[in-house]
């Protein structure tokens, strides 16, 4: 899509089952948004319109059937979109698709043994999130790219239900970021790991050596905070780390270089002007609490303990008959206390306004939580200014156990009192299972 064109789509469902499509991260009219009231049945075709109105950047497409989001994300039902316009276009970039401007669709999946993906099988998965222990680049298994350029943009997508990816080379190399989730950056910067939560994307610019070889990487997730009772250094953070499955180093992709000239010039030094709302300006700041249950209020490692160790197969067999999340957690997935109910609008926000939403995370479980419709600044965490990878325009944003994130938009353009927005956390077990909510935009 190219920023200021009117685009015209048409979905058709050809599965025989409901389902719906989100354009996640644009900023659409929320009845074009594809969220859970979007409903497209079988045989049905769903045609929204609407202006791009985003920066270049990368953005993407997936279901978001109410309860059934994480089933038909896993299957395959999502896709990579992106946004171009002149200002990018004229920074020298690399930007030839397929050549030097590469996508990257990161998911992990399992497989049965005739091939067919495998999805919920535990309740381990139902609380922790599906995490699959084959990784697929584009659908990929074991992919690898032949490079014949010098540089490579590469744009990163982590489209996994619940994995966080912890990226880098195999060298341990530089390379430079150079966009977030909505936006390119200021300038590019410098890093050696770059942390994508699902939903977050990032695009990075790596320089390679002719016939030469380097593989992109995960590696072991590290997050930032500790809940509140729960000593998540050491040994403890290792624990969590295991449990929640974060722990392991993944082979992403194998780039393998031609011969070509190595000279490039430098890349520039300035990217785009990214909005700075002042929070002095913001008309109110909001808080959303996300909770899990019976895990949000425990307190302690002796809590983890017992919940870890008791029943038949640990934390499978605690959750009692039929596997369901509801009874051994004390309660589904909640924000502020509330599941999500599609008959409910938890939050009216005026039309224009600049806010600031606070996003606490009590629970031991890191949670990228996505907002609908906007895009955002993070303002701090835990009253620390973001790091620079972090300061473009972001819809999706990590946050740890323990760890308060403030993040301030301004919510322009469309108003309707009828069809909300929502907003969730991003792994799609967790959203489907009620943390989640809805906004509408009222004039």
């Amino acid at each position: 899509m190219r920023a200021g064109e009117v685009v015209n789509i048409q979905v058709a469902n050809g599965l025989d089952e409901e389902t719906t499509v989100h354009w996640h991260g644009m900023h659409v009219p929320a009845k074009w948004d594809g969220g859970p009231h979007q409903v497209i049945a079988p045989g049905a075709t769903w045609t929204p319109r609407f202006e791009v109105k985003q920066k270049a950047a990368t953005f993407w497409y997936h279901s978001h059937l109410m309860g059934r989001t994480g089933a038909q994300v896993a299957r395959g039902l999502a896709g990579l979109i992106i946004v171009d316009d002149e200002e990018s276009a004229d920074l020298g970039l690399p930007n030839e698709y397929g050549v030097d401007d590469i996508p990257l669709v990161v998911q992990d999946r399992r497989f049965a043994r005739d091939g067919s993906f495998e999805y919920l099988t535990s309740m381990h998965d139902r609380m922790m999130g599906y995490k699959g222990d084959v990784i697929l680049v584009n659908g990929t298994v074991g992919p690898y790219l032949e490079v014949a350029r010098p540089r490579l943009r590469l744009r990163l997508l982590n489209g996994s239900n619940s994995r966080i990816y912890n990226f880098g080379f195999d060298d341990d190399r530089t390379f430079h970021v150079i966009g977030t989730d909505g936006s390119l950056l200021a300038a590019p910067v410098a890093a050696r790991r770059l942390r994508l939560a699902p939903g977050e994307r990032a695009e990075i610019v790596v320089e390679l050596a002719a016939q030469s070889s380097v593989r992109l990487m995960s590696y072991p997730d590290a997050p930032r905070g500790g809940a509140p009772g729960m000593g998540m250094g050491g040994m403890m953070a290792r624990m969590m780390r295991r449990m929640v499955g974060n722990d392991e180093t993944f082979s992403i992709l194998e780039l393998r270089a031609g011969s070509f000239s190595r000279a490039v010039p430098p890349l520039p030094g300035r990217l785009t002007e990214v909005p700075r709302w002042q929070a002095a300006k913001a008309e109110r700041t909001r808080r959303f609490e996300l909770q899990m249950g019976m895990m949000g209020g425990m307190g302690g490692m002796g809590g983890m303990g017992g919940m870890m160790g008791r029943g038949r197969g640990g934390m499978g067999g605690m959750m009692g008959p039929g596997g369901g999340m509801m009874g051994m957690m004390g309660g589904p997935m909640r924000i502020n206390g509330r599941a999500m109910d599609m008959d409910r609008i938890d939050v009216r926000v005026p039309l224009g306004a600049i806010e600031i939403w606070e996003i606490a995370n009590p629970t031991p479980v890191s949670h990228p939580f996505h907002i609908h419709d906007i895009q955002f600044r993070i303002l701090d965490r835990d009253g620390r200014p973001p790091r620079a990878i972090e300061a473009g325009l972001k819809d999706t944003v990590l946050v740890d156990p323990g760890e308060t994130v403030r993040v301030i938009a301004e919510f322009g353009d469309y108003a309707d009192p009828d069809n909300p927005y929502m907003y969730h956390c991003h792994i799609l077990e967790h959203e489907d299972a009620g943390m989640m909510g809805q906004f509408v935009v009222t004039a």
